[in-house]
């Protein structure tokens, strides 16, 4: 009698390649890869040319000279760049109060009253115009014979003043130029924040007997932590990058007061007064490394807050 073996019905699975075998971990970084060609192409190779600059001496278009430490050395005896320095820190500390007024806008506009989509209108348009714009506005409002503010004054029997004209005042007048759009862009995003605010917390903490300040700082604050978050890094990140309000305002004037380093950085590399691609470079290395401290704080609070979250 003779066996027949059966055919074996389990078939051998193919071999899959190496992509079948990583895909779920390989896909994401193909559709990110797009994006971090260009991030470094535009953002981290110029940051390592920008140091690279800053240790030669070179106009350029001429051969470059090394010059080593020789820009940052300059840079600690240079007057103008420490007025610049001064007035960077005047924009980061006044530009943050653009977040509390655009936390108490938005709680106003959060309201159900008569005419608030006028309101709205109102507060949301300084958001979508241009800075150019807005510096020209400020311009006009500054005028010492002309302008508003003069006029208003006058109502007073005040005389007229020339805020831009004088050292004193002028990067004030331009730092209130620029809080103007800062403060309705953090108004929209507390605005966003306040549609993710928990109606229960605020319905449990009326029952409790909260209500107006305590209300808003132990209920609201705290569930608009992520806004707050969002508003500083982009009013920090503003005020150190500050440029075009200067430029169009007072063009670093009177007497370069109203410089700030990404305005003098401008001055030294690419206009008539400098062509020093390498002392420019220098100014910018600083300027980097004063937003990378702020940009570390930030990272590390959101890992932070990541790792708390789990």
């Amino acid at each position: 009698m003779t066996v027949t073996a059966l055919p074996d019905t389990e078939a051998t699975p193919p071999k899959r390649g190496w992509y079948k075998r990583n895909e779920i971990a390989v896909t994401p970084w193909l559709f990110l890869a797009p994006a971090i060609l260009f991030f470094a192409v535009y953002v981290i190779i110029p940051i390592f040319q920008s140091f690279s600059i800053s240790l030669y001496d070179w106009d350029g278009l001429g051969e470059a000279r090394f010059v080593g430490m020789a820009n940052y050395q300059e840079l600690v005896t240079d007057r103008a760049f420490e007025v610049s320095l001064w007035n960077n820190l005047k924009w980061l500390v006044f530009y943050l109060l653009a977040i509390p007024a655009g936390l108490f806008i938005a709680l106003f506009l959060n309201q159900t009253v008569t005419g608030i989509r006028i309101y709205k209108s109102l507060f949301f348009s300084p958001f979508v115009l241009s800075q150019v714009v807005v510096g020209l506005v400020f311009a006009w409002f500054y005028l010492p014979n002309e302008g508003l503010l003069s006029n208003m004054l006058g109502w007073f029997g005040l005389g007229p003043v020339n805020v831009l004209g004088d050292p004193t005042w002028a990067t004030y007048g331009i730092i209130a130029a620029g809080l103007w759009p800062q403060t309705a862009y953090c108004m929209i995003l507390y605005l966003t924040g306040l549609n993710a605010v928990d109606p229960e917390q605020v319905e449990a903490a009326r029952l409790d007997g909260a209500k107006g300040w305590k209300m808003l700082w132990y209920v609201i604050i705290p569930q608009l932590k992520p806004a707050t978050f969002i508003a500083f890094v982009v009013t920090i990140i503003g005020a150190l990058r500050s440029f075009d309000l200067i430029s169009i305002m007072t063009n670093g004037g009177p007497f370069g007061q109203t410089r700030v380093l990404s305005f003098y950085m401008f001055e030294k590399a690419l206009s008539e007064y400098g062509f020093r691609m390498g002392y420019g470079a220098a100014i910018a290395v600083v300027l980097f490394l004063i937003m990378l401290v702020f940009i570390a704080y930030f990272l590390f609070s959101m890992y932070r807050e990541e790792r708390g979250g789990r």
